[in-house]
């Protein structure tokens, strides 16, 4: 079983999101953004099976191998936390164990190591009882296959569920995956955030830029009209609450600090209690930001500027 660091302690706290790995970066770019974020300290990294079967031509497993492959070419894997996840790949969907005992195969496979750090039911799956998902994860774990087991996309009381039956075991949820940002905040803090609370779960939040309007490039609905953004942020946009004044916020506190806005946004969530963020850069010019968001922290005039313009999310 190969060695990690631990997933709590010994981390930067930013994870690099795998998502853009064989989709918007090619191999050549993705393992360059893989040497920066962990040259540059980082050590927490997350993908997924079904990364990325949303893009023409790609059917799932690009991100894990490509992964795979920039462990094998820098001998990095003892230096990375590594997360990915299982349950939604379109060619064998579900959790049921079988499906999931495959799949796990499948993932070490592609990404050419013994072991998953943190192993994500990516999404609950109402036809396998709870009961039965806890047991399917204990038995991961017994097979020295996985090391913990996370949930991400589950509602809240099913997750609640699954946290009391798998309390006291092997099995028991280490973390949990909720969308969480300044313009996406209700379901993490009226739910999730008093289930990991409750748990001693950690918290990786996903969207943690909102698609990219956190990085403060956009700064009007006419900046990102017909553009391939569009559709990814269409979601944040409401005549009930602007988005656009929080990045105008968002971009002052920034300012005020010498850093982008994606590093104050980032590091928001970890004044709200996040352990840490996930963030994905598709080129190494994005990695900085993330790895510069660890190191920043906000004060207590500042959080309380952003809370304010964000409240209506």
């Amino acid at each position: 079983m190969t060695d990690t660091p631990d997933l709590f302690t010994d981390a930067l706290p930013v994870v690099l999101g795998g998502n853009t790995f064989g989709w918007t970066s090619d191999t050549e770019e993705s393992h360059a953004v893989l040497d920066a974020f962990v040259s540059g300290g980082g050590s927490l990294i997350d993908t997924a099976d079904m990364y990325s079967q949303w893009a023409d031509g790609l059917s799932g497993g690009e991100s894990e191998s490509v992964l795979g492959e920039w462990f094998a070419a820098s001998g990095k894997r003892s230096d990375v936390v590594l997360a990915t996840k299982v349950g939604a790949i379109q060619s064998a969907p579900g959790l049921e164990r079988g499906v999931v005992d495959r799949n796990l195969d499948d993932s070490l496979e592609r990404l050419r190591t013994d072991v998953v750090d943190l192993y994500y039911y990516h999404y609950d799956d109402e036809s396998v009882g709870i009961e039965d998902q806890v047991a399917t994860a204990a038995a991961l774990i017994e097979s020295g296959r996985v090391k913990r087991i996370g949930l991400s996309n589950y509602p809240p009381e099913r997750m609640r569920e699954f946290l009391t039956l798998a309390a006291g075991s092997a099995a028991v949820p280490a973390a949990i995956q909720p969308q969480y940002s300044l313009l996406a905040r209700a379901g993490y803090e009226n739910d999730y955030r008093r289930l990991a609370e409750v748990a001693g779960a950690a918290v990786f939040s996903y969207f943690s830029l909102a698609s990219g309007l956190l990085t403060g490039k956009y700064r009007s609905a006419h900046d990102i009209a017909g553009t391939a953004r569009e559709s990814m942020v269409s979601g944040y946009l409401s005549e009930h609450a602007d988005p656009f004044a929080v990045v105008e916020t968002l971009t002052t506190v920034a300012e005020g600090r010498s850093v982008e806005p994606s590093s104050v946004a980032l590091a928001w969530l970890r004044a709200k209690g996040v352990t840490a963020p996930i963030a994905s850069a598709r080129t190494v010019e994005q990695v900085a930001p993330l790895l510069t968001s660890a190191t920043v922290d906000l004060d207590e005039d500042e959080v309380e500027a952003l809370d304010e313009v964000s409240a209506a999310f």
